[in-house]
């Protein structure tokens, strides 16, 4: 790692307001039932970084597949309307989970479903910003989703990766994680290839770094490339961003600590400085 990559990760020691992305891979077992367990330590950690004052906000996919495993589809709906009506279902469920479970240690949790409209136009992007600011004094942990119940394509994010981004850009974020199944972004699928190598730090921000991630995941809409994208574009921004494996969210730890795991996106102020692509 050169100098300006530990320089990058040190700093992540200092990231006072983090947006934390969860996919629903993380958040369903194989069977696609919910993973209390992961659900709890998530929970824990967030909110023992809110009891050191830290500002965190938490956007989380599973909807539609919690949806799925409420009803006991056999499988994920096709249909747009029935993907709607799924999910109305399971982002009701989602929410008692979380909050039931934050409640436990002493915080409160509130609900923020955004269509892209909101984004978009001038106004209600105030209002958006102005509900976190609050909700941030408040020290009410805001769990942010895209609103499936009502989005149509012309409205959509397109996955929830794109969805973090956009809400770490809005709040002015210092840092980004994206927590997925895997350790992070390698230069070729690491399931087909052994032999793939991990990228832990990434200065080059052009649109070639994307190149050679894939396709969506098995219980999510969003794969490697969403990812990739989100980040790329975070950094951009000037914000960090970090790709990295949320088997054990307890991970968050060791990233905020400055420990070289998963893939970091060096945000772009960083990056003027002497880059040189990969480390």
């Amino acid at each position: 790692m050169n100098i300006d990559c530990r320089e990058a990760r040190n700093s992540l020691k200092h990231a006072s307001r983090i947006v934390i992305k969860i996919g629903t891979s993380s958040l369903v077992h194989s069977n696609g039932r919910i993973n209390f367990r992961r659900i709890g330590i998530l929970a824990r950690v967030i909110a023992d970084l809110m009891n050191q004052d830290k500002e965190v906000v938490l956007v989380s996919s599973g909807a539609i597949g919690i949806g799925v495993s409420k009803l006991k589809l056999k499988e994920r709906p096709k249909t747009i309307a029935e993907k709607q009506a799924v999910a109305a279902v399971g982002q009701s469920s989602l929410m008692q989970v979380y909050s039931q479970i934050f409640s436990e240690y002493g915080h409160a949790v509130a609900q923020i479903l955004l269509t892209k409209d909101v984004i978009d136009r001038s106004c209600m992007k105030a209002n958006a910003i102005n509900t976190f600011e609050q909700l941030a004094k408040m020290k009410i942990l805001p769990i942010v989703n895209e609103n499936d119940t009502v989005a149509i394509d012309e409205i959509k994010f397109g996955d929830n990766d794109n969805l973090s981004y956009l809400v770490a850009k809005l709040i002015k974020a210092d840092l980004l994680i994206i927590l997925t199944d895997i350790d992070g972004y390698y230069n070729k699928n690491p399931h087909e290839n052994p032999d793939a190598i991990l990228y832990h730090n990434i200065t080059d921000l052009s649109e070639k770094i994307e190149e050679a991630a894939g396709g969506a995941g098995e219980h999510g809409t969003g794969g490697m490339l969403t990812k990739v994208h989100a980040c790329r574009l975070a950094a951009e921004s000037g914000i960090n961003a970090i790709i990295a494996n949320g088997n054990n969210p307890e991970i968050i730890y060791r990233l905020l600590e400055g420990e070289d795991l998963g893939t970091l996106f060096v945000r772009k102020e960083v990056c003027d400085n002497e880059c040189s692509g990969v480390c």
